[in-house]
């Protein structure tokens, strides 16, 4: 990602207001919320349905939305690249027509076959490619404020996506049908947010001669140093710090993890003597918690290395493994779904600022495209596991436990992330002549 060598000037950015972050921001979040038809948290209100209906075994379900996320992971790469190579705009027509077309074609699934395809689909557009394309925006137009910028964003996405759209979808099911809901939902992205994006979004404030936070243009004795406080990493330069793989690792381990958690939210929190009902109402404090720690540790992360946010979120996950096997009670599922949910938080803003902020924005697309690709890999391999102990030992508390012993471990090691430094860099090109 380089600016334009001559700025251009367009109306809708040049003339507005307000700094046009604000407009990203808000488009981006907006896209955010809308990918909750992919994620984990959407997706499980429909999984009694699918087993219902369709007359398939859990297991089997279970195992298709694994398979279905591990290649959905595989064209991340591929969308990342396209960001930095044709803009956001363009790929996010592309994305949110074809995650469109997927949650229409939901409601004509007949089987197991049709499923599988369909969990390709909502998990590589929505959960995988939206997102990439939305959290890409955000980071372009915000550097200075990034940290506040993402938690603003998060609590938004947070409160409307987790806390607001499991009980939406579940209210429209119970009105209309599994299918007709599924539909709708498409319906809402062709029609309202493929306009929008399409409108709205611009690659890179720099294109238009606009700063990065909206401050003032930098004096010419100033702009030397101003761009010197930024450096851009290709994802080849990247791939060769050892920073780059404890991130990944660490992020994945979460990402495997918490989907784990809540695809099987129900079952582990009955299991220990609670209603559906009640394990459902888990994920309000989930929601809620996700959304206020996003946004305090995002205003946080502007004043404070991101390296001991990730400790507080590899620490937090493993609490959340270890206490829920001790869950006996309303009050204690809701403060295992406050723990759970401040770890998400800290998940979301980490996970935002600390590749744009350790390895620059002109390849943020190539670099986040492929880290994305590891962590959607990683949380296809949650479910399956989960379900397959408690299928073999009665119980889920063993497994949560052992697992327990990942983040924990992860965090242990966090102290030694610490953000890469080129000793000389070749501004233009990208080019490092020494490490």
């Amino acid at each position: 990602m380089r600016p334009s060598s001559s700025p251009q000037y367009c109306r809708l950015v040049n003339g507005s207001p307000v700094y046009y972050g604000w407009v990203i921001l808000g488009v981006s979040t907006l896209g955010l919320i809308m990918t909750s038809a992919g994620q984990t948290y959407g997706v499980s209100i429909f999984l009694e349905h699918f087993i219902t209906d369709l007359g398939l075994s859990r297991s089997l379900v279970s195992s298709l939305y694994t398979a279905g996320t591990l290649i959905g992971s595989l064209a991340l790469p591929v969308v990342g690249r396209s960001i930095d190579q044709y803009g956001l705009r363009r790929v996010f027509i592309v994305v949110t027509m074809f995650f469109g077309v997927t949650c229409l074609y939901m409601g004509f699934v007949q089987n197991a076959l049709m499923l599988g395809i369909g969990f390709v689909g909502l998990r590589m557009l929505g959960q995988g490619s939206l997102y990439l394309v939305c959290l890409n925006a955000v980071n372009r137009w915000w550097v200075r404020r990034r940290g506040l910028a993402i938690g603003v964003s998060g609590l938004v996405a947070s409160l409307v996506g987790v806390g607001g759209f499991p009980v939406l979808l579940d209210r429209l099911i119970a009105q209309y049908d599994w299918r007709i809901t599924f539909m709708l939902y498409g319906a809402t992205l062709l029609c309202i947010m493929l306009p929008i994006g399409s409108v709205f979004l611009r690659q890179q404030p720099e294109d238009y001669g606009i700063p990065p936070d909206g401050d003032l243009p930098p004096e010419p004795e100033e702009e030397t140093e101003q761009v010197a406080t930024e450096e851009h990493w290709t994802l080849k330069e990247a791939r060769q710090t050892t920073v780059f793989w404890l991130i990944i690792i660490s992020f994945s381990s979460i990402a495997m993890l918490s989907t784990g958690l809540m695809f099987h939210m129900v079952g582990i929190i009955t299991d220990h003597g609670l209603s559906t009902s009640e394990a459902a109402l888990v994920y309000v404090p989930i929601a809620v918690t996700t959304a206020l720690v996003n946004l305090i540790s995002g205003i946080l992360v502007d004043r404070t290395p991101v390296r001991w946010l990730l400790i507080g979120m590899l620490f937090l996950q493993a609490l959340a493994l270890g206490m829920v096997s001790f869950v006996q009670d309303v009050f204690m599922a809701y403060a295992y779904g406050i723990i759970l949910g401040a770890s998400g938080g800290l998940s979301r803003t980490v996970s935002g600022v600390i590749w744009p902020d350790y390895f620059g924005r002109r390849h943020l697309g190539s670099i986040t495209g492929m880290t994305a690709g590891i962590g959607i890999a990683a949380s296809a391999l949650g479910p399956m596991p989960f379900g397959i102990a408690r299928d073999i030992l009665g119980s889920y508390d063993t497994t949560l436990m052992v697992c327990a012993v990942i983040p924990l471990s992860l965090c242990m090691l966090s102290p030694f992330i610490r953000k890469p430094k080129k000793e000389e860099i070749d501004r233009e090109e990208g080019v490092v002549y020494e490490l």
